[in-house]
């Protein structure tokens, strides 16, 4: 992609191309998904370390469902069937919930998958398409949906969760029902600092994130394990027998109830997306050995509590914390939501990059809050979004009983969109037989769409509002996408070919200036309009012209080997091509200077870089409708400039630009 200026058509995005187009992945690449050499846990630090990060990272959303998700489960089943059978089948529903979905499918399964290392939905579209072989209509489709679905949790997730934990200040001790009229407004405070901090990153509080979340799975643990022994027959749960039986027994309730039994999981696609800051023995090991057992044993005890003792169906998890523990449990119960919705912000930060990278976004503003760490980004723009989106939640919604009706689609939407999408990685990059495809797919994809069915029954109560979002986002990626391509078709078509301009430019050459000329174009083969402007209103050429164009990979990161490609066309012109991973921040500057080792001499203070602007126009005859071509334009006017971007030094860039219709 070129880093042209926003209204260029020959290099809208910092992608060089979009999922139809794109370059295929350089590099001897015969990917073996599941290679520990592949994003192994050596280049982060120790193996025990890196689990207690995992656990304040990538468990923080799962870790909060205890507060909400049986209270809301249980309310749904005791106006069917009631009873015992109630209490006892929606634990074992939620019981095997965790190990079906979160267990077998993404820790044993899925976490297989990985793009040299990394997770997540567009990391696994890029791996799908690289190993279909070509580009694939179906798995962009389904990688927009997916990402798209993504922030649509990331709006949900810290708004339930912190007020989820605020909301315990209503039975506290001696202050019972006098703070009901300030739990949203104080969960908003603790909301707005959150994102207001994001700015000055959070490399320094985020060694605090895995001991103070440890410490809150430990309490989990220790609360379910005391209350267990209120009524110890709650260990029937932990056979999926109980669980069926309900679902039987209720009938359509019964498939309302798995809406939300499926609150339980939510946060479970972290552990596929944080796969590259951790490693997969490092989240594998915190979730079998420690996080797990202490969900199981909350669960049970909440539902033991319950056995005993009905009218704590009302709050279960509240109810279960002793009088003399209920304010620290309180202070922690804030901190570990505060910490997951930190998750959940980064990672809304990281697939944005991603996003912008593969060409579905417009350039982006993004900062890197560390010298030393690359996955410490900020994106403005994303976070003024979600805290926006938030805020509009929390005062549309004012509890997290109502915020549960909304919670859940966008989840089971991505986990959805993850299992079609890994069909072609198993298939055509791993090669399974039809027989293993089917039989380990399709379990998934039936419980998948049981989950994402079940939540959709909600839409009247709120389910509407991620499903809109993401709508939303959907037509904003599609329209950037189209609308490259429609641009980057009408320049070719309009333009001079290279090899054409370097023989005319023989046959009668111009003035030459010193120096070296640096145009940044998305398509090599035709001549760049910044080119063709310095031709023709300044009748000049440099001694030296460089036709650079940037490329995003299908790979997360690109090794400084295989970072740059010379290849000279003549005395007077070459071209380079810089190839990033879809991970990393462009910084042209820094890449040319490897261009010296291949004999390119040089040097920033005596070289010029030209761009492109293209201003646009819409036009209703061609294209896409006029309401896409406007909103196209938005965010081409919108866009970063590529000066930033590119970490380009402004006093070396000249514009130059026309007028196009779309």
């Amino acid at each position: 992609m070129a880093g042209d200026t926003p209204h260029d058509a020959s290099a809208p995005s910092p992608a060089s191309h979009t999922p139809e187009t794109s370059t295929p992945v350089t590099g001897p690449e015969s990917h073996v998904p599941g290679d520990p050499a592949q994003g192994g846990i050596a280049k982060h630090g120790g193996l025990w370390a890196l689990t207690l990060g995992a656990i304040g990272v990538v468990f923080g959303d799962i870790g909060t469902s205890p507060l909400y998700a049986l209270r809301e489960a249980i309310g749904h089943a005791q106006r069917g069937v009631g009873g015992d059978l109630a209490i006892v089948g929606v634990v074992s529903l939620a019981f095997w919930a965790l190990m079906v979905v979160v267990t077998f499918k993404y820790v044993f399964f899925l976490m297989r998958a990985d793009n040299k290392g990394e997770g997540g939905t567009l990391s696994l579209m890029a791996l799908a398409q690289f190993a279909v072989g070509r580009r694939s209509a179906w798995i962009f489709i389904l990688g927009v949906c997916g990402a798209a679905l993504f922030y649509g949790d990331g709006i949900i997730t810290p708004a339930i969760s912190v007020l989820s934990a605020v909301e315990g200040l209503q039975d506290a001790p001696g202050l019972s029902g006098k703070l009901d009229p300030f739990i949203v407004p104080i969960s908003a405070g603790i909301l707005i600092a959150l994102f207001l901090v994001q700015s000055r990153g959070t490399a320094r509080l985020a060694k605090y994130f895995g001991p103070i979340t440890a410490v809150w799975f430990l309490s989990l643990g220790a609360l379910g394990l005391v209350h267990i022994f209120d009524d110890i027959t709650i260990l029937r749960a932990l056979s999926p027998y109980y669980g069926v039986s309900l679902l039987l027994h209720d009938g359509f309730l019964g498939f309302i109830i798995l809406g939300s039994v499926f609150l339980a999981v939510t946060g479970a696609e972290a552990l596929y997306a944080d796969m590259g800051h951790f490693g997969k023995a490092p989240i594998r090991m915190g979730w079998l050995a420690f996080v797990l057992p202490c969900l199981t044993l909350n669960y049970l005890g909440q539902g033991a509590l319950i056995l005993d003792n009905p009218d704590a169906a009302q709050n279960p998890f509240w109810s279960m914390v002793p009088q003399v523990a209920y304010w620290p449990m309180l202070i922690l119960a804030t901190a570990a939501t505060v910490i997951a919705s930190q998750a959940v912000i980064t990672g809304a930060f990281s697939v944005t990059q991603q996003a912008v990278q593969l060409g579905l976004l417009p350039r982006i503003d993004i900062k890197n809050t560390s010298e030393t760490q690359a996955g410490q980004i900020f994106v403005p723009a994303v976070n003024t979004f979600l805290m926006v989106g938030v805020l509009v939640l929390l005062v549309v919604f004012q509890s997290s009983h109502n915020l549960t009706a909304a919670y859940g689609v966008a989840v089971t939407g991505t986990m959805l969109v993850n299992t079609l999408m890994a069909y072609s990685v198993i298939r055509k990059g791993w090669k399974w037989p039809m027989w293993a495809v089917a039989g380990t797919l399709i379990p998934f994809a039936f419980i998948d769409s049981v989950f994402l069915t079940s939540n959709l029954l909600k839409i009247p109560d709120g389910a509407w509002m991620p499903l809109v979002l993401g709508a939303l986002l959907v037509v904003v990626m599609w329209t950037w996408v189209r609308g490259t391509q429609i641009l980057t078709t009408k320049t070719r078509k309009d333009s001079l070919p290279l090899t054409d301009l370097i023989e005319m430019l023989q046959a009668r050459p111009p003035h030459r200036a010193p120096g070296m000329a640096i145009f940044l174009t998305s398509d090599p083969d035709v001549a760049p309009v910044a080119l063709m402007h310095n031709l023709k209103h300044n009748k000049v050429l440099h001694e030296k012209n460089v036709i650079l164009t940037v490329r995003t990979s299908e790979r997360p990161r690109v090794k400084e080997a295989d970072r740059v490609r010379m290849e000279p066309i003549n005395d007077d012109f070459k071209k380079v091509t810089v190839t990033y991973g879809f991970m990393e921040t462009p910084n042209v500057p820094r890449a040319l200077g490897l261009c010296r080792k291949k004999g390119l001499k040089f040097d920033i203070m005596s070289t010029s870089f030209f761009l492109g602007r293209r201003s646009l126009i819409p036009s209703a005859r061609q294209g896409m409708p006029l309401w896409q071509d406007r909103l196209f334009i938005f965010l081409m006017r919108n866009a970063a400039n590529p000066t930033d971007f590119f970490h380009i030094p402004p006093g070396r860039v000249v514009e130059l630009g026309a007028q196009v219709a779309v």
